[in-house]
């Protein structure tokens, strides 16, 4: 977020609340190199912050009211709560419910909280496209919350209370990567992060002469409205007729030769593809850090496609949107590889392209994705940043 927009934020948050904010926050999005679809199955993740995201301008009140007001939902207004009144999901609530799920589940930890507050926030993750402006909103509330009052937190302590909201308050029955790569995020750096143990460690995100370009289809992904709690219960089918034989905990437990020794145990077709994928793609992760370790970008990218082809075939989440813009992708010269990233079926993929290429493929992919698909597609380059933070202004 540039100071010209921070700038316009400050009068904005005066003109709403007739007072001038006392502090700014900034809690990134997240774009996930490869393990797509592997971080319930007890598998590895490559993700990283990224320095699009969500900025919070707040000031404490001295009352118990909590004023909310969103600039990407402007017309939904000011949203109140008071801090005294029991705090429950409420559908009228909208995106002020990430913010009631966070201070609820930071109380019941024993976390003081006892005074209002006027909040604005504004993001510049498109909603929707898998980039994950819900975790980085609360990963916002999160280090907003422990700024301004004070409180004793470790950072592990926040990715969980943010995971418990999406789960538990909001209903959706996520992983915990989104919010660890935002809590955890650092510039210029991924994070390979085993999501059994939440053991990390941070892997240079050097492309060189290369960067991430994010591609929206500008399809919006309802993650609740997904195939993606379908696709969860069908891999846990198949871990327990694995299990039958294997002591195993998760998919992520087996290797691919381990997996392609054991098929045969699985008894529908459909369920094999599901699980082949989550085996595979968690190898490919584990591949990926070492590729990138030793700074072999073009066999990076080869492992990018092949991700992509296994999420097309085997756990069918891509969808004719992202086959389309990963496949005009493929098509372009500087391109080392290109995927779907985010839990599919709309959403965003990204690319690993020359720099030197990137206006040129822009131009080329948005015109086949907008032949083919009807409508056109939005376009980011993306650095790699730091994760949720008090911004120093």
């Amino acid at each position: 977020m540039n100071k010209e927009m921070i700038n316009k934020l400050e009068g904005r948050f005066e003109e709403v609340f007739n007072v001038q904010s006392t502090a700014q926050y900034f809690s990134p999005g997240r774009v996930n190199l490869i393990g797509e679809h592997v971080d319930y199955n007890g598998g590895h993740v490559l993700p990283c912050a990224i320095t699009q995201g969500t900025i919070g301008l707040v000031k404490l009140r001295d009352d118990k009211t909590v004023n909310c007001l969103s600039e990407n939902f402007e017309d939904l207004g000011v949203i109140s709560f008071n801090l005294d009144e029991e705090i429950v999901f409420e559908k009228v609530d909208n995106w002020v419910n990430y913010v009631k799920g966070v201070i609820k589940y930071l109380k019941e930890a024993g976390h003081s909280i006892d005074q209002g507050f006027d909040l604005l926030i504004f993001g510049d993750i498109p909603n929707g496209a898998g980039l994950s402006s819900s975790a980085s909103l609360e990963l916002l509330i999160g280090v907003l919350l422990e700024g301004e009052f004070n409180l004793d937190l470790e950072r592990i302590d926040l990715i969980k209370t943010g995971q418990k909201v999406e789960n538990e308050f909001i209903g959706l029955n996520t992983g915990i990567m989104d919010q660890f790569a935002i809590g955890m995020g650092q510039a210029d750096n991924a994070i390979y992060l085993d999501v059994n143990t939440l053991e990390y460690t941070l892997v240079p995100a050097d492309f060189g002469d290369n960067v991430i370009l994010i591609m929206n289809t500008n399809k919006r992904r309802e993650l609740a409205e997904s195939k993606y709690n379908q696709r969860r219960s069908e891999c846990e089918a198949a871990l327990k007729e694995l299990q039958t034989k294997l002591d195993i905990h998760t998919l992520g437990d087996l290797s691919n030769e381990e997996f392609d020794a054991n098929q045969a145990l699985i008894s529908q077709e459909n369920l094999l593809k599901r699980a082949r994928h989550a085996v595979y793609e968690n190898t490919r992760t584990q591949q990926a850090v070492e590729l990138l370790r030793a700074n072999q970008l073009e066999e990076f990218g080869d492992l990018l496609n092949q991700s992509h082809i296994s999420l097309r075939d085997d756990y069918d989440v891509t969808g004719k949107e992202l086959d389309a813009l990963v496949q005009a992708a493929w098509n372009q010269t500087g391109v080392l590889g290109a995927r779907m990233t985010g839990a599919g079926m709309g959403g965003c993929a990204i690319a690993l392209i020359n720099k030197d290429k990137v206006n040129d493929a822009i131009e080329k992919i948005g015109q086949q994705y907008k032949d083919l698909i009807g409508y056109e597609a939005s376009f980011y380059v993306a650095e790699v940043g730091d994760g949720a933070k008090k911004l120093q202004v």
